[in-house]
């Protein structure tokens, strides 16, 4: 073994062994290159520990040489820049140059770096990433801060190292370009501002795809001196700029702040108390750049630690939200949505600002807050925004504002269009967080016609859209069972007002489709202006066409315009789209293509009317259930519980309900809709088990065969069940099999057959056997009368003595103070009785035509009268669960055979008693009669002098009934051609004043003036206007001029009301600054009321008399100083009226409890069925909610100002009104004598 010294340890210096010469004559670039090739590989394996520097003195001065520096050879530049750096390798930390020698070592490396790094394949790459490397590792750039003209030689090698990163190099690259610039900025005493202003442009550089500093290792980790340096050196650059006002300058600056946020947070530490600052300044430019960067900043990844180190600046942030320009509070709100995404945190303190917001005074501030919860993804929605946040959000649905409410119905719509696969999956968060929206926003519909619009809009588009293509099946099916299944599924989570606003906004009442289709075709015929025959004619007729259409909208003018445009256009194919869509036949697939070529066709024709003509297609069309919907319906309805009680809680069962409401309300208002479908149906009522499917199926049936008796089934085996059903015990059933029979070819041998078996078997039937025939009757009276006739001799007699006139024993299940009893608790006797007055109604409705109508209705409508004027029974010890039921069904059969003329006069006699049936204690009788009235006044099939009954609702303990009588004559009143308006609501003005003056309640005292002066009051808000108040004000002077057609009591009444109605009128106008000139006409008064003074002595008697007392005119005053008070100040003040469940009994007893909380249909949901679907109301209202369940917001604010007089009057009144009504109607005379003696 080789002995060890002691010295091995320390090896003796390395010497350079290169000897050749760099520099010479006669060198060529080749032998130079080789040389320096050789070096560089010699110098690169020498340790900078073991070397002798000594012997590097010679290739020192050599490698500086201009020769070898400037020469043109890439490879030789190349390789000299290794050698010289790795010599300062050698020698450090020393360096064997001098300055300037330095200065030209160090430009010459960069200018090698910036111009021959390029990438992988590109010459010499190995070279200068050696250079790189060393720079990066050695860190003999540091150099450069120590010579003369350091600044100069820094700019150039940030902006070449800066240049470099666009040419996207290795990441190792990056990462050695990085230490060398942070090793710069280390080492340098004060960082030159050319050199800053080139790093802070690299944050700014959109072509950057990542400023240099963020990548790998960041001037984050570099020293505090660094980071301070930057820091201040921003600061600076933004207080300068901002003191000055160069709000360009300061936007740039605070967009280099985000920027540097996203980098390098680090460097901000002097910066945000600067933008804390500029939160408080005056400049409101300042303040909104400040909000939107520090909300940029908070909502960033890092927010959470940036709300911890700077608390103070978050909270003096969020004072942003009620700063005084509304274009800071709008950034506030808009820099919330990142905030809100980011900070979980800190969700009690933003849901605290957004709440604030969302009642902001301005509108624009209001709509951002309800934009920023739309533009959220399901995720976040979900999980960081609580549900009294989405439902104040969606509350703002009803926004005075229209630009809120389309952004606060909007996001409703797009939430739930979002969370529905979900919800559909019933994931109970997605359920519990988003599936109450539909019943929302449903519910919002019966606040004004504007958000109705709004939720038409937002339904049809979000919430129940129509399908895209399927990816399952060809490209151009949809998929017609979700899309019915989706239907479905929403309603599960409806409430029954939410349910019936969904119902009346589906189109399929079709009461807007006439007067749709009809402009279409007044479209046609105008040709686009070139018409041939009868010119005016048919330009009146688009005229009045566009009027009608235009009064169902929200803004009529506009819309008026744009109908004009389209009938401009006069394009056939838009014509025949339109027409395929509002086709009760169509089906989902053509609606689909026919809506979407409509729209795209009027878009590139005239798009500025598209969205008038959007929701024109909208409406016309069957968008929620068509004739594709059927086949679902039926699946549906099968699977469910057989019972059909719809109180099941399986997703079936549900499902089944739903689909069985659909199907009822198509049969009732659309039946078109089975037309292809009459095969499956009847296959369905085979069925015998399922008996909610038997009765829908059969009530389909029942509705198309009568819209066409062609398509009544008519084979043999669907013959002998419908004959099984009409003779069970099934009401239903029974009622719907009859009602199909009627439409059979051989309908008058079955019915005659029926009719027969009933009679026979009627003594011996049980009380349901007997209720079930009796609907049979009640069917067979209307529809088939010659049946009906052979024994209607032994049915009425039976119906008369042992039904009608049989005493019930009171029901166990029933409250006997309870005044009225749903349909689920009726007992067969009294569901016998209210039918049995609908086969004597309908007997009289079949024979109104014939020579034997009044025969046979007047002893019909003496027991209607009678049951009205004693209080809905024929004997005194009735039980009130049943006085309410016959009492409505009374009122409602008068109403319908009022539509004839043949018993309208005999009806008219006594208007009195059954036009105060909108004033009976009962809400459920109230509501249904108002209900049914607005129906068939919608229709114009009763005689306008029932268009006053709507007015006496004014005094209405529930919003419910006024809202309906409001809602149908406002609507009417924009809908009505004007001939026509005139007779229903003008003219008629004098029939309201006679009415008035047979109230049972009215008297000429200072308690009841005020009370009658309402009525009027609230008939002037609704029908007055400038152009018609000369002629009411005529009517109600010519009041005085005619008597009373009853007695001369009646009169006096009359002519009291008429100078109360001068009187209010007279206000009016001079609120208005409206002249009341004489009216130009003349009128003819009703001559069934009044009659004509005996003579012109008498005449001007009573015109002379003055009939109202003394301090009329006085509390007239203060009533109208009180109405011209500030509308704020008013509603204050106001005094909300106590609901009413039921009047006090006479006796003392308690006040009865409403049935049930939620409203529901007083008679069968058919109660009508075989009224024609144009029975249906022209505002396509829904039935309203139940008084207990209506949001106060839902109400106009004149219903709040009850006085407690009026809870006085309508309570009070009608009980004096029962007592008295009898003889207010049959003995005049006593009424007289007791007003003579109020009066003296």
């Amino acid at each position: 073994m080789v002995a060890q010294t002691r010295t091995a340890a320390h090896p003796t210096p390395r010497k350079l062994k290169f000897h050749d010469k760099l520099v010479g004559k006669g060198l060529s670039t080749d032998t130079l290159q080789k040389k320096l090739k050789a070096l560089h590989a010699e110098l690169a394996e020498m340790d900078q520990e073991n070397v002798d520097v000594s012997s590097l003195s010679a290739v020192r001065k050599e490698l500086i040489n201009t020769s070898i520096l400037l020469h043109k050879d890439r490879g030789v530049k190349a390789y000299t820049a290794c050698c010289l750096a790795d010599l300062l390798r050698l020698y450090a930390p020393d360096a064997p140059y001098t300055h300037n020698e330095l200065r030209d070592i160090f430009q010459f490396f960069f200018r090698q770096l910036s111009t021959g790094l390029k990438g992988p394949d590109s010459p010499y790459y190995n070279e200068y990433f050696h250079l790189l490397e060393s720079l990066s590792t050695v860190k003999s750039v540091v150099l450069v801060c120590d010579l003369p003209n350091a600044d100069e030689l820094m700019v150039d090698v940030f902006r070449d190292f800066f240049g470099m990163v666009r040419r996207d190099l290795a990441k190792k690259i990056e990462l050695f370009m990085a230490d060398i610039l942070i090793a710069l900025i280390d080492e340098c005493q004060s960082l030159p501002g050319d050199v800053l202003e080139s790093i802070m442009a690299q944050f700014m550089d959109k072509n950057t795809v990542r400023p240099l500093s963020s990548r790998g290792s960041t001037p984050n980790g570099s020293s505090a001196y660094g980071s301070a340096c930057i820091s201040s050196g921003r600061a600076n650059i933004i207080v300068s700029h901002s003191r000055d006002e160069e709000f360009d300058e300061v936007q740039t600056a605070h967009e280099l702040i985000k920027q540097l946020n996203r980098s390098c947070p680090s460097l901000l530490h002097n910066v945000v108390p600067q933008l804390e600052e500029e939160l408080r300044v005056e400049e409101n430019q300042i303040r909104m750049m400040a909000t939107q960067v520090l909300g940029e900043m908070f909502a960033d990844k890092g927010g959470t630690d940036f709300v911890k180190k700077y608390p103070t600046t978050w909270n003096i942030w969020l004072l942003r939200r009620n700063d005084k320009a509304v274009s800071v509070r709008l950034t506030f709100v808009e820099a919330m949505k990142g905030v809100l995404i980011n900070l979980p945190e800190q969700r009690e303190a933003i849901e605290g600002a957004l709440d604030a917001k969302l009642y902001d005074p301005d509108e624009k501030v209001r709509a951002a807050v309800c934009k920023l919860f739309s533009q959220l993804d399901y995720e976040t929605a979900l999980h960081h925004v609580s549900e009294d946040q989405l439902r104040s959000v969606i509350g703002r649905g009803l926004d005075k504002k229209h630009i809120v409410r389309a952004e606060a119905m909007a996001t409703a719509g797009r939430l739930y269009s979002l969370a529905y696969p979900e919800i559909e999956n019933n994931d109970p968060a997605a359920v519990k967080q988003f599936a109450w929206i539909p019943e929302a926003v449903l519910r919002m519909a019966v606040a004004t016609s504007e958000v109705k619009a709004v939720v038409e809009e937002v339904v049809a588009e979000h919430i129940l859209p129509l399908p895209p293509p399927s990816s399952t099946t060809k490209v151009s099916d949809p998929d017609e069972g979700a899309w019915t299944d989706r239907l479905l599924h929403t309603m599960k989570y409806l409430d029954e007002p939410a349910t019936n606003v969904l119902l009346g906004l589906s189109g399929v009442k079709g009461t807007v489709r006439p007067i749709y289709e009809k402009f279409v075709q007044c479209c046609i015929e105008n040709n686009g202006g070139v018409i041939d025959e009868d010119e005016e004619a048919v330009v009146e007729n688009l005229n009045v066409a566009v009027k009608r259409v235009a009064s169902q909208f929200p803004e009529p003018q506009k819309v008026a315009e744009d109908l004009h445009a389209f009938a401009d256009l006069n394009e056939g194919r838009l014509y025949k789209l339109l027409k395929t869509c509002m086709d009760t036949q169509v089906d989902l697939k053509s609606l689909i293509k026919s809506t979407n070529e409509f729209l795209r066709r009027l878009e590139q024709a005239s798009s500025p009317i598209v969205p008038t003509m959007a929701t024109f297609v909208r409406r016309a069309s069957l968008r929620f259930v068509n004739q594709s919907s059927i086949p679902t319906l039926i699946k549906r309805v099968q699977k469910g519980d057989s019972s059909g009680d719809g109180y099941g809680s399986s997703q079936a069962e549900m499902s089944a309900h739903n689909a069985q409401i659909w199907m009822n309300f198509i049969s009732k208002h659309c039946p078109a809709i089975y037309q292809s479908h009459v095969g499956e149906l009847a296959k369905a009522i085979a069925d015998d088990k399922n008996a909610r499917l038997v009765e829908v199926c059969l009530q389909a049936l029942a509705a198309v065969a009568s819209w066409d008796n062609k398509l009544a089934p008519n084979d043999r085996r669907t013959a002998d069940r419908v004959m099984r059903f009409v003779l069970q015990s099934n009401i239903r059933h029974a009622k719907f099999s009859a009602r199909l029979l009627t439409c059979f070819k051989n309908a008058e041998e079955l019915c005659g057959q029926v009719v027969d078996t009933i009679a026979e078997g009627l003594q011996e039937a049980d009380p349901e056997l007997v209720a079930a025939h009796v609907a049979v009757l009640a069917q067979l009276a209307l529809k088939s009368p010659d049946a009906f006739e052979q024994k209607s001799d032994v049915i009425m007699a039976f119906l008369l003595k042992q039904v009608l006139m049989q005493k019930l024993d009171p029901s166990d299940d029933i409250d006997m103070d309870q005044e009225w009893v749903e349909d689920s608790a009726m007992s067969p006797e009294l569901r016998a009785q209210v039918l049995a007055l609908k086969v004597c109604r309908n007997r009289c409705r079949a024979h109104a035509s014939t020579e034997t109508a009044l025969d046979i209705s007047r002893p019909v409508l003496k027991m209607f009268v009678t049951l009205l004027q004693h209080n809905g029974s024929f004997t005194a010890d009735a039980p009130d669960e049943t006085k309410g039921r016959l009492r409505l069904q009374a009122a409602i059969s008068l109403l319908h055979l009022a539509c004839y003329s043949a018993y309208a006069d005999e009806i008219g006699t006594n208007f009195v008693s059954l036009a105060i049936t909108v004033q009976d204690p009962c809400y459920q009788i109230r509501m249904t009669f108002m209900d049914k009235l607005v129906t068939l006044l919608t229709s114009r099939k009763i005689p306008p002098q029932y268009s006053v009954i709507p007015f006496l609702s004014v005094h209405d303990p529930e919003a419910d009934v006024k809202n309906r009588a409001k809602a149908y004559v406002v609507t009417a009143m924009r809908g009505m051609p004007k001939a026509i308006r005139l007779n229903y609501f003008e003219t008629a003005f004098i029939r309201f004043l006679h009415l008035l003056a047979h109230h049972p309640d009215f008297a000429v005292t200072e308690d009841n003036l005020p009370d009658i002066a309402k009525y009027i009051d609230f008939y002037l808000d609704l029908v007055l206007s400038m152009e018609n108040i000369s002629l009411l004000f005529h009517l109600s002077m010519k009041a005085k001029t005619v008597r009373d057609a009853v007695s001369h009591a009646y009169s006096e009444n009359l002519y009291a009301v008429s100078e109360l109605a001068q009187h209010l009128i007279r206000a009016r106008a001079k609120v208005h600054s409206w002249s009341l000139e004489s009216y130009p006409g003349k009128v003819r008064l009703p001559a069934d009321i009044l009659r004509p003074l005996p003579n012109a002595e008498a005449a001007n008697e009573i015109l002379k008399t003055v009939y109202l007392p003394e301090n009329t005119l006085s509390w007239l005053s203060d009533q109208r100083k009180a109405a011209q008070e500030p509308k704020e100040k008013a509603r204050t003040e106001r005094k909300t009226t106590g609901k009413r469940k039921a009047v006090p009994k006479t006796n003392g007893s308690s006040k009865r409890p409403r049935t049930s909380a939620k409203r529901r249909k007083v008679e069968d949901t058919d109660e009508d069925e075989e009224s024609s679907p144009s029975e249906s109301s022209d505002e396509d209202e829904p039935k309203s909610a139940p008084p207990s369940e209506r949001s106060g917001s839902e109400a106009p604010a004149e219903q709040s100002e009850t006085e407690e007089k009026e809870e006085k009057l309508s309570r009070g009144a009608r009980t004096r009104a029962k007592a008295r009504i009898k003889q207010q109607i049959k003995k005049p005379v006593k009424r007289r004598t007791k007003h003579q003696s109020s009066d003296d």
